[in-house]
């Protein structure tokens, strides 16, 4: 008896969760700016980056900024949210939520990465935690700067998700003091190959609100793009709307 009232309890806290959660815009976009924290050159860009990390590697990073959680912890608002919205694709659950919810004169900040199935392991929620959320978000954020942190921390998802480097490798630079980036001789070797044509990494710029040269360039010839609408967030034969699933999967901090 006592199980069944838990799990009515449960399932009734679940349903009113999901009152709570605000529906997936439509058309769907991967940046949610409820909360108004972004400028519209800003948005376009994270926008931009988003859609075009989509399409080359499947994996949909949604970024979700709200004002209120409607008193729910945000480890539990996030993944909620990613199942509700149906993000990642369903069979490969590769899908990601980064919530924020703004400090202000009466509430602390707070920010949540929810990682689907298929990240929770190139994805530790001890890396996320430890190094992207308190190493490269947080501190923006304490500045008042969510731009700048969010595209810290996701250039960071990005660069593990695509292979460039492990969760281990990007922990081990952090703890040497050095950055995770590739070196600048390698860097250097990049933009050259851009003049051409041939660039084949594209970021968004972490400290302002234009796209990078070498991303620039790579929109523009088009190289390396997969077929698929934006309009559904279609990618490598996947939906948006497919659904991937959340097991609870990630880590968040406050400021």
């Amino acid at each position: 008896m006592k199980k069944i009232i838990i799990l009515v309890f449960a399932l009734v806290i679940t349903i009113n969760l999901m009152a709570q959660i605000p529906d997936r815009p439509n058309p769907p976009r991967l940046v949610n700016d409820f909360a108004g924290l972004l400028e519209q050159s800003e948005y376009n860009n994270m926008e931009s980056a988003l859609e075009q990390f989509a399409r080359q590697t499947s994996t949909q990073i949604v970024v979700v900024t709200v004002s209120d959680l409607q008193g729910y912890d945000p480890s539990q608002y996030a993944p909620e949210l990613g199942e509700k919205w149906g993000i990642g694709q369903k069979g490969n659950d590769n899908g990601l939520v980064i919530l924020v919810k703004p400090k202000t004169n009466e509430s602390k900040g707070q920010v949540f990465v929810a990682t689907g199935y298929g990240l929770e392991a190139v994805l530790p929620d001890a890396i996320v935690n430890r190094e992207i959320v308190d190493n490269e978000m947080i501190p923006r954020f304490k500045q008042n700067d969510y731009y700048g942190g969010l595209a810290a921390g996701i250039n960071v998802i990005m660069d593990i998700t695509r292979g460039e480097y492990t969760a281990q490798q990007y922990q081990e630079k952090v703890s040497r003091g050095g950055s995770a980036g590739i070196p600048f001789v390698v860097i250097m070797f990049v933009i050259i190959f851009v003049l051409f044509g041939r660039s084949r990494r594209r970021r968004f710029y972490t400290g302002g609100s234009s796209l990078p040269f070498w991303l620039a360039m790579g929109m523009m010839s088009g190289s390396h793009r997969s077929s698929g609408s934006f309009g559904n967030f279609s990618s490598g034969g996947g939906s948006f709307s497919g659904g991937g699933s959340f097991g609870g999967g990630g880590a968040g901090g406050s400021w």
